[in-house]
């Protein structure tokens, strides 16, 4: 890995216009300012057509901006990536089925000037006792583990990765983010887009939404839940006629139901939980924060409400 005092990427003003054939322009980035320090490890959220692929695709040069900039260690993307301090990890493609998994990366560890070995990416990918297994024979979530492994051929100092467990099981996935933090504990920048918000929540220092091709929150997770205000109230409750609606109690801002147990979003969790006690039948209650799907729900909802 290098040493650099140059952000691991920074963007600024970014825009990313498509107009295909005998169609309106599709804005699917617009504006977006980025600064990403090396060593953190960043989730990328969003819902489908948000922007999140489209701005990996600039961060790893597959596309050119249509105004703005982007630098990745003070370089363009694709000098970045041609001196090995950039490396990605896709959901599909690349692997030939025929070859083991040793031989896919000595092979594409030849494209590389000064490669890792084999046996290092290997085993860093946690795939070490693979190596003699051709790449049909292994498990979908094992072929994203070997992209990973390809990926750290070049020591990157910058790991950007699209849906990474997308193919992996619990047990799996929380192994490779276990890895991934040891890959940020040793200096390498990791920037992953998921829709696992739980993933998110757990395996990320900082988290960037986006909604529209904006940025819409950005920050660590429980600053991130803080943007869209309230904790969430719960109980087993079903409300007789005598009682107060849910959505009447003091400080409710949403109501959601099932069967047995009413959750409220509340300003004010306390005066919420006192009246749920004192004015009705309520009973095991619970109080906290607001999940991150909430958050995201919230965030993304009030973007579309204001396009």
């Amino acid at each position: 890995m290098f040493i650099s005092s140059a952000p691991a990427l920074e963007i600024r003003a970014l825009v990313r216009t498509f107009t295909p054939p005998r169609s309106e322009p599709v804005h699917a980035v617009r504006g977006v300012d980025l600064r990403v320090e090396p060593g953190e490890v960043v989730a990328l959220l969003g819902p489908n057509g948000a922007g999140k692929t489209t701005l990996l695709d600039v961060v790893l040069g597959l596309t050119d901006p249509s105004a703005g900039s982007v630098r990745v260690f003070g370089e363009r993307p694709r000098a970045a990536i041609a001196r090995g301090r950039v490396a990605a990890v896709l959901q599909t493609g690349g692997l030939l089925a025929d070859l083991t998994v040793e031989e896919t990366v000595r092979a594409i560890g030849a494209l590389y000037r000064v490669p890792l070995s084999p046996g290092e990416v290997l085993d860093r990918a946690g795939i070490g006792e693979l190596a003699g297994r051709k790449v049909s024979r292994c498990s979908g979530g094992e072929q994203q583990r070997l992209r990973f492994a390809l990926a750290l051929l070049p020591d990157p100092d910058l790991l950007v990765l699209d849906e990474p467990t997308a193919a992996m099981d619990v047990g799996t996935r929380r192994e490779f983010w276990a890895t991934m933090h040891e890959e940020a504990a040793a200096g390498a920048t990791v920037v992953f887009a998921t829709h696992h918000l739980e993933e998110a929540e757990r395996s990320a220092d900082r988290i960037v939404l986006m909604a529209d091709g904006r940025v819409v929150a950005d920050g660590p997770v429980d600053r991130v839940r803080a943007v869209a205000s309230g904790v969430r109230v719960t109980a087993e409750w079903r409300p007789r006629p005598d009682e107060p609606a849910p959505a009447d109690l003091p400080g409710v801002s949403a109501v959601e139901r099932t069967a047995a147990r009413v959750m409220l979003v509340s300003s004010d969790g306390d005066t919420t939980a006192r009246a749920l006690l004192t004015r009705t039948s309520a009973r095991d209650l619970t109080i906290g924060a607001r999940s991150l799907d909430d958050v995201f729900l919230a965030l993304t909802s009030t973007q579309e409400a204001t396009r």
